[in-house]
């Protein structure tokens, strides 16, 4: 059976690690187009940070945000929202000030963070993103949000993540895209949770969705989806639950598999 839909991260899973995107990926997901096939970029990155990506790949029917709190249309139009209450996001930005974390929110155009340093210098680079100080983060939400996101040493996140969980865990989705990451967002907001909300809105199940991933913000996709895939890069904790994997990152993993096993018609 022929997919109907294919979703995938952008970084360490799509993107190479220097966060560019092969031609021959394109290519790939662009042949993947013309036969009818929906291509969803789903990201933990906001939607002005992920507009670059889907412009340049031209082809994607939507695209997933904040790990799952949007939805919007290639033209970057808002289809779904989940947003953190002000009341919670305020009791998570208290919470890493009294740990002395570093923690940053968004609106649709920049970050604001507590902490100058390298955590801010570099989100900037990686993000596209502009940045703003604002010292005390509690103080400065004012208005419900897609995410709070947290930084430090992987080991120290690891902790507060436990810590987190119980703290929230059934009022939030907690998560890392990476190590260093510690992610809170809105409960219902998960990769998986968005693409069902496409599938819904679409015509086809998860059951017809193969979905590419490498952290743990990914998991509820690969898990959701009729076909999970993991990259060779990926966690280890992620491979060891996801059994079909592919080539790395930097070998065009995503544009590999998608060539041979969903394309395979088309190879000579």
């Amino acid at each position: 059976m022929t997919p109907q839909a294919i979703a995938f991260d952008l970084d360490d899973t799509l993107l190479r690690d220097d966060r560019s995107i092969s031609p021959y990926t394109i290519s790939v997901l662009q042949r993947a187009a013309e036969k009818g096939i929906r291509i969803i970029p789903a990201s933990g990155r906001t939607s002005r940070s992920m507009q670059h990506f889907v412009d340049q790949i031209g082809c994607a029917s939507c695209y997933v945000c904040c790990n799952g709190a949007e939805v919007r249309t290639p033209g970057h139009q808002l289809l779904m929202q989940e947003l953190l209450t002000v009341e919670i996001a305020k009791e998570v930005a208290a919470w890493a000030e009294s740990h002395g974390v570093y923690a940053q929110t968004y609106d649709d155009i920049r970050f604001y963070f507590n902490r100058h340093g390298k955590y801010a210098e570099d989100y900037k680079v990686s993000s596209s993103l502009e940045g703003e100080y604002v010292g005390n983060l509690e103080a400065f939400i004012t208005q419900p949000t897609t995410k709070i996101l947290l930084m430090d040493e992987p080991e120290r996140i690891a902790q507060l993540l436990r810590e987190a969980q119980g703290l929230w865990g059934d009022r939030v989705s907690l998560t890392c895209s990476k190590p260093f990451f510690l992610e809170v967002n809105p409960l219902r907001a998960t990769k998986g949770n968005a693409l069902q909300w496409i599938a819904g809105h679409n015509g086809f199940t998860m059951e017809q969705l193969v979905a590419f991933g490498d952290s743990l913000n990914d998991m509820s996709m690969l898990l959701a989806a009729g076909t999970g895939v993991a990259m060779a890069n990926a966690r280890d904790d992620v491979k060891a639950r996801i059994s079909t994997t592919c080539l790395s990152n930097q070998e065009d993993g995503v544009a590999h598999y998608i060539e041979q096993y969903i394309l395979k018609e088309e190879r000579p």
